[in-house]
């Protein structure tokens, strides 16, 4: 677009002063990205009304019966917000957004390119089938397959030749217990325990987190959305269920038994 941007994030974000001057820092045309901004509180949620519809910023001067109210005009300027948890956004705040836009996981094709210039940035040495093994097990996600390249650059140059070919890449996340398809040692004791302590499901994720000793915040928001995405997960009413696909993944007998049903007169 030719313009400047300025990206912040929510959390970063703790008062409405700190708001207000990014807002007037802000030239014409420019962009201002907030990263998690469903992090933002309700108070600086209502500093962004005004100023995303009429591009101006409301300021209270003094306090007490002195206070006066005073309304700065801003800049044109685009707002761009990103979020995993659209659902956390105040209603007000999300309909006041002109386009909403989903980004999926990234297919293989893109991490490889996206790894291919990370190699060049790290000055890494690296075989195209090294990356291609390392984009296979990133689970489409960039920051995953980052690094992933790190480690493997590592093991290359303490184990190998300094070359992240498609032998040392394999051993490396071999070390690292990331399988063929991305999926690491949390991954399989999840699945193994709804499999072997639960027979396939249904399990509640509370009771889920408590066999694993995981936080059920971090089942859902870091190992679920890719498991789901494998089909190797189902939730329903009931809890979390294991498919076939994911019996078969372990190597094991899928015999699940559907539970008897009752009569009732």
């Amino acid at each position: 677009m030719g313009v400047n941007i300025r990206v912040t994030s929510g959390p970063a974000i703790e008062r409405t002063g700190d708001l207000a001057a990014i807002l007037t820092n802000l030239r014409d045309q420019n962009i201002l990205f907030i990263d998690e901004i469903h992090r933002l509180s309700r108070a600086v949620e209502e500093i962004l009304y005004p100023a995303m519809e009429e591009y101006a910023l409301d300021i209270i001067i003094g306090k007490g019966p002195g206070a006066r109210s005073l309304r700065l005009n801003l800049p044109d300027f685009t707002l761009i917000g990103a979020t995993t948890r659209y659902a956390l956004l105040s209603p007000p705040l999300r309909d006041r957004f002109g386009a909403v836009y989903r980004l999926d996981f990234y297919d293989q094709k893109s991490i490889e390119s996206i790894l291919h210039r990370s190699a060049r940035i790290l000055q890494i040495e690296a075989e195209g089938e090294g990356l291609k093994e390392i984009a296979r097990r990133a689970r489409g996600t960039p920051r995953v397959a980052n690094r992933l390249l790190k480690r493997v650059r590592d093991y290359a140059q303490v184990v190998g030749n300094g070359i992240a070919t498609h032998t040392a890449a394999v051993e490396a996340l071999a070390k690292l217990e990331v399988d063929s398809i991305g999926l690491d040692e949390v991954d399989h004791k999840l699945l193994r325990t709804i499999v072997e302590k639960f027979n396939g499901g249904p399990v509640g994720l509370e009771t889920l987190a408590a066999a694993i000793s995981e936080e059920s915040d971090t089942i859902m928001d870091v190992y679920e959305p890719y498991l789901l995405q494998l089909g190797f997960l189902e939730r329903t009413p009931r809890g979390r269920t294991a498919t076939q696909q994911a019996y078969q993944h372990l190597g094991l007998p899928y015999n699940k038994e559907k539970p008897p049903q009752s009569t009732l007169w």
